[in-house]
């Protein structure tokens, strides 16, 4: 019979002991002889490897504000330069991830780890070579250096976010002017006017009127409604393949919440049903996507809620909007500097959902729905729909109102009030 001894006197099992190590660490910060890596990428799909490529590399630091960056990007050979920017755009947006780079050197026993910030990865757009443009460039950058120039941007910023209404727009019509002076049409018009000492400002007033309105995309000598706002620059075709979830909850069998979409689109979903062709389903799913996007947008930054654009990071109610959208609603709508959406550009948004419905609608639409989507009544507005080109269509005084558009466009004529002499 086997004695039984005791196990743990025989199989003592030694512990492993843990090598401790000892770890300088040394961080350095960001200074004027030195910055942090930056990443950049072409979404036009130049390559600044290919065959012949030597670009020209430039990271730009605004003096005043060291947080701002730029990288620009200037292939040798040619005229387009493709700029990025950490203060606009994507770099610009709510960013939830943070990147770093690491580096072991075993050898020597250091880890070097190298932040990337989120709003140091650009976007390289191309843009046009010329020193005489109006670049987007803020004042204070290393190679800025007109004064004048400086000047006039500082004025022009202090008066679109403390000046008055009436000053605002004196500067929008002239910029309006500006950027239209090389139009064919609006330089015939001024060429003709004969100009007097009396009547100066009330002729430049009536040659603005003439060449700008503040409306989507239109085509004025167009014969068809279908041609009189061009739908392809509201809703350009590379977004669509973006805009189409609003057919995948309709084929997913299940009840639509009436509170998912607007009203105006809610209440017109059974046209998708109706229609056999695929292409004319998909731009009509196109037209109530952007309809909802463009509502959505426009109920979180319209002027009657006094807050700026900055306070909407925390929320989530954007991430139903396509990205590519979502900036491009950012850059057409909301000032760069103070976030927020001006008088003007609230009617600018509100004039592309109306182009909208009547697409939808095939250019008579009921505009009850989409005025209880923007609160407002159907009295308010109408004026809207009279800017657009619109006609205004009643069989009897209790018969509901419909808004048609016919072609070609006839704007109603703009009141203007008279200097006293």
């Amino acid at each position: 019979m086997a004695e039984a001894t005791d196990g743990r006197s025989d199989t003592k099992k030694k512990k492993k002991r843990n090598k401790r190590v000892s770890v300088e660490m040394e961080a350095l910060s960001e200074a004027a002889d030195r910055v942090a890596p930056v990443v950049g990428y072409f979404p036009s799909g130049y390559d600044p490897r290919g065959e012949g490529a030597d670009p020209s590399i430039k990271v730009f630091r605004n003096k005043k504000r060291p947080n701002r960056l730029e990288l620009v990007v200037s292939p040798s050979g040619t005229g387009v330069e493709f700029v990025g920017k950490s203060y606009a755009g994507e770099a610009a947006a709510a960013q939830i991830c943070s990147y770093a780079l690491g580096v072991l050197d075993k050898e020597s026993q250091t880890l070097k780890i190298v932040p990337i910030a989120s709003n140091k990865i650009f976007r390289l757009e191309p843009r046009l070579m010329n020193p005489s443009a109006d670049t987007e460039v803020s004042d204070g950058l290393a190679e800025e250096s007109i004064a004048t120039s400086k000047t006039e941007r500082k004025i022009v910023d202090l008066t679109s976010l403390y000046g008055t209404k009436k000053d605002r727009d004196k500067d929008n019509k002239w910029r309006s002017l500006i950027q239209q002076r090389n139009h064919s049409s609006a330089r015939d018009h001024l060429e003709n006017i004969n100009l007097n000492a009396d009547g100066e400002s009330q002729v430049l007033e009536d040659a603005l009127e003439t060449t700008s309105r503040n409306i989507p995309p239109y085509d004025a000598s167009a014969d068809t409604p279908e041609k009189a706002y061009r739908l392809d620059e509201i809703i350009p075709k590379g977004e669509r393949v973006h805009l189409l979830d609003i057919l995948d909850d309709l084929h997913s069998g299940t009840d639509i919440p009436s509170k998912s979409y607007p009203s105006f689109v809610f209440n017109r979903m059974h046209k998708l049903r109706e229609i056999q062709d695929e292409k004319e389903r998909e731009k009509l799913a196109c037209i109530f996507s952007y309809i909802s996007h463009l509502q959505n947008f426009w109920e979180r930054t319209r002027p009657s809620r006094h807050f700026k654009f900055a306070s909407h990071d925390k929320s989530t109610d954007h991430c139903k909007i396509p990205r590519v959208v979502y900036q491009k609603l950012l850059r057409m709508f909301l000032d760069r500097e103070s976030n927020v959406l001006s008088t003007e550009k609230n009617e600018l948004l509100i004039g592309h959902i109306l182009v909208l419905t009547l697409f939808a609608d095939c250019f008579q639409t009921d505009p009850s729905d989409i005025a209880r989507d923007l609160k407002m009544t159907v009295q308010t507005l109408k004026p809207y729909y009279q800017q657009l080109g619109c006609k205004i269509y009643r069989e009897s005084p209790s018969a509901p109102m419909f808004m048609i558009l016919n072609a070609p466009l006839q704007f109603p004529e703009m009141r203007r009030t008279r200097r006293r002499k």
